[in-house]
C-alpha cells in the first residue's frame, strides 16, 4: 500500500472503472477521479460517475474531449450507427485511440495535482480486441509518458490480467460488491445496474455475473 501517495483513477462511473476506485482508495493516501466528455450517447454516464465520485468522498474533474468524437465516429457517440461486432473485426463501439488520450490527459492532471500514480481498468482478457486495452501498450505509454513529461508516472492496471468473473470476485474482496452491481453504468443503452441484459456490455457483465455466483455457491456447498 502507498498511503502517502496519491493517484488520479480514470473514471467513467462503470463496472471496470469503480472497482477500480475503490482499489485505489485501499492502496492510496489520496485519491481523485477524472471523467472524460466525448459525447457519450448518454449522459447519464458522466451523471452516473459523479455521483458516484461524490458519495465515496473524492474529487471528480469532468474533462471536455469533445474533439474524439469529430475525429472518430462510433457507436458509442453517435446514435445512428448500430452497436454491433462481426467476426475477426473490432466492434462499432471501438473508439480510436480512446485510452491513449485519455490517459495522456489525466496524466497533465495527474502532474498539475501532484499526483504519480494513474489508474485505470482497461483488460486484456475481456477486451474484444482493443488494441489500447493491451498490456504492451499502456507499459508503453508509461515509458513515453515519463520521457514527454519528465516525470515518473506509473500507470496501474488492476484488472489486466482479469476475467470478468474475477472482476466481481475483486468488488466482492474490496467490500463493494453490491454498491458495483446496483450503482455502475455499463450498459450500451444506458440503464444502470444489471442494464439491458442484450447490449454486448450487459452480456459480457451478465455472464462474468453468473460465473462468479455459481462460483460463490460452490465455496459455499463445500
Amino acid at each position: 500500500m502507498l498511503k502517502n501517495e496519491k493517484a488520479v483513477v480514470v473514471f467513467s462511473g462503470g463496472q471496470d472503472s469503480t472497482t477500480c476506485l475503490f482499489w485505489a482508495k485501499q492502496q492510496f493516501g489520496e485519491v481523485e477521479t477524472v471523467t472524460f466528455d466525448y459525447g457519450q450517447r448518454h449522459r447519464l454516464e458522466i451523471e452516473c460517475a459523479q455521483s458516484i465520485a461524490k458519495e465515496l468522498g473524492v474529487k471528480n474533474t469532468i474533462l471536455d474531449m469533445s474533439l474524439l468524437n469529430q475525429l472518430a465516429p462510433n457507436a458509442l457517440t453517435r446514435s445512428d450507427i448500430e452497436i454491433t461486432q462481426e467476426e475477426g473485426e473490432l466492434p462499432s463501439t471501438f473508439v480510436e485511440g480512446r485510452n491513449h488520450l485519455f490517459l495522456s490527459f489525466a496524466a497533465v492532471l495527474a502532474k498539475v495535482s501532484g499526483a504519480r500514480h494513474l489508474v485505470t481498468g482497461v483488460c486484456e482478457t475481456d477486451f474484444s480486441g482493443y488494441p489500447d486495452c493491451r498490456d504492451s501498450f499502456v507499459k508503453s505509454l508509461n515509458v513515453t509518458l515519463n520521457l514527454a513529461m519528465d516525470y515518473n508516472f506509473v500507470i496501474h492496471t488492476p484488472l489486466m490480467w482479469l476475467d470478468k468473473a474475477e472482476t466481481w470476485a475483486m468488488a466482492h474482496d474490496l467490500g463493494a460488491f453490491e454498491f458495483v452491481r446496483e450503482r455502475t453504468l455499463t450498459c450500451y443503452n444506458g440503464i444502470i445496474g444489471d442494464g439491458c441484459g442484450e447490449c454486448p456490455s450487459c452480456q459480457l457483465r451478465r455472464h462474468g455475473l453468473e460465473m462468479f455466483l455459481q462460483g460463490q455457491s460452490q465455496e459455499i456447498g463445500r
